[in-house]
């Protein structure tokens, strides 16, 4: 049973931080690129970064030199920290994971997602 558990989510002011988790298991988490993506209310879900196996990182330019994400392959977890928040930071994050297996099929997991509202 695959599972992605997002948490870290809350409340924080204009300027604050927060840093998400993502918990993994079920399937071989190191191999995989982890993201993180967001969608707020009536908004398409938008990539907000994403780390490769290989260890390679991309940023949405909204969050670039703000928002950091890292991954602890020992521990299948993944991470986001967000900091300089700001009120359009505000949505619901989930974090996926995602692999090519052959050119016609893909492993592609997603969280349940998890609340962050940037207001003062």
């Amino acid at each position: 049973q695959v599972q992605l558990v997002e948490s870290g989510g809350g409340l924080v002011q204009p300027g604050g931080s927060l840093r998400l988790s993502c918990a993994a298991s079920g399937f071989t988490f190191s191999i995989y690129t982890m993201g993180w993506y967001r969608q707020a209310p009536g908004k398409q879900r938008e990539l907000v970064a994403y780390t490769t196996d290989g260890g390679r990182t991309n940023y949405a330019n909204s969050v670039r030199g703000r928002f950091t994400i890292t991954r602890d392959n020992a521990k299948n977890m993944a991470f986001l920290q967000m900091n300089s928040l700001k009120p359009e930071d505000t949505s619901v994050y989930y974090c996926n994971a995602y692999r090519a297996v052959n050119p016609t099929s893909a492993s592609d997991y997603w969280g349940q997602g998890t609340q962050v509202t940037v207001s003062s």
